[in-house]
């Protein structure tokens, strides 16, 4: 498979690679930064989970322990063809722990090739709530390498020292872009309606995604025209930048002392998740972005996404993989890395090879 159709900031080495043979090749660890209570009435449970996604991890939970989907909690979506070691929480306000174990309860529901293992289980005073994780931890492993071998210490090296454009990956979008399809569908219907949007509990989760698919599609169109500008790590007249590791934004100036705080990596240009807000991307950057999002091809989802009253937030152009180390043995290469949440580890993969082959594809 191509692993994007958006711009690339260079040309990746000439590399074929597999990616993701086995759970074993892709392994993600989500970490959190929290002092659990040791008390209170949510159950959260540490499990590794093999060729699972988590929702199906949802509904195994819900039905263990008789309560509603909507009580049990998790942190981020992970990868269905891999090793993940994440959280979950379950409300329980009598602490009633099911009598049959979740591992034997579990095996009824599952393949062959797939499994998990309870870890922990502690008490806490709260849900786990989505993007409460700080950070994911990768270890990943490409198979099968051919190619332009040599090049790959000097991609890497680039990629430590400079980071990667922070596109959305292709999961966000759904199999063949499938959620994005639908989000047209969505808004297109949305538009015509003279009444408002308002979201039903029974269709919340279909409806989060299609929103989600459509904010970014937007986001990755204005840095893919950043990144075709060569200034998707540059300052523009006109941008919000971010504060490396912060959710901070700010407005200031392209002075000599922004551009070179942009040069270290410190702060980031952005662009806006479309949505109900103030917009405070101004000047030249806010008119190459609204000729984007006025564009027929993105109009629907644009209008749509006001129509609903999403809500306006600005994500960095630029994503930094903290912590990059790699080892190459013949025709493999083993990657360790980590991100920030809401960041996808195989749009890094593809600043690295040209094609890999999935299990995903």
């Amino acid at each position: 498979m191509s692993p994007t159709t958006l711009p690339l900031p260079w040309q990746p080495p000439v590399l074929h690679a597999d990616f993701k043979s086995t759970p074993n090749d892709f392994i993600v660890t989500e970490i959190l930064d929290i002092e659990h209570s040791g008390n209170g009435e949510h159950l959260w449970l540490h499990i590794t989970k093999i060729n699972l996604n988590t929702t199906y991890v949802v509904k195994l939970l819900a039905n263990w322990a008789s309560v509603p989907m909507r009580d049990v909690g998790y942190s981020g979506l992970k990868d269905r063809h891999a090793i993940t070691h994440q959280w979950f929480s379950i409300r329980l306000p009598t602490k009633a722990i099911p009598k049959t174990s979740l591992e034997n309860f579990a095996k009824a529901y599952l393949n062959d090739d797939e499994s998990f293992i309870l870890n922990h289980l502690i008490w806490h005073s709260r849900k786990l709530n989505r993007g409460t994780h700080k950070y994911n931890h990768f270890a990943i492993r490409l198979r099968h390498l051919n190619g332009d071998i040599n090049t790959i210490d000097e991609t890497l090296e680039r990629i430590k020292s400079g980071g990667v454009p922070n596109y959305f990956g292709e999961q966000r979008f759904g199999i063949d872009g499938k959620n994005l399809d639908k989000a047209h569908s969505f808004f297109e219907s949305q538009l015509m309606s003279d009444q408002p949007y308002r979201p039903h509990k029974k269709f919340a989760e279909k409806d989060g995604l299609m929103i989600s698919a459509a904010r970014s599609a937007l986001f990755n169109a204005m840095l893919g025209k950043r990144v075709a500008d060569g200034t998707w790590n540059q300052a523009l007249l006109g941008d919000v930048f971010n504060l490396e590791g912060t959710g901070s934004i700010f407005q200031n100036m392209p002075t000599d002392d922004v551009k070179t705080r942009i040069k270290q990596c410190d702060i980031h240009p952005t662009a806006p998740l479309i949505g109900i807000g103030d917009r405070r991307d101004c000047g030249s950057v806010r008119v190459l972005y609204d000729t984007l999002l006025n564009h027929h091809h993105n109009q629907t989802l644009y209008q749509g996404l006001i129509k609903i009253g999403a809500k306006l937030a600005y994500r960095p152009l630029r994503l930094m993989v903290y912590d990059l180390t790699w080892n190459r043995s013949g025709d493999e290469l083993y990657l360790e890395f980590r991100l920030p949440k809401g960041a996808f580890a195989t749009v890094v993969i593809s600043m690295i090879v040209q094609e890999y082959q999935s299990k995903d594809s």
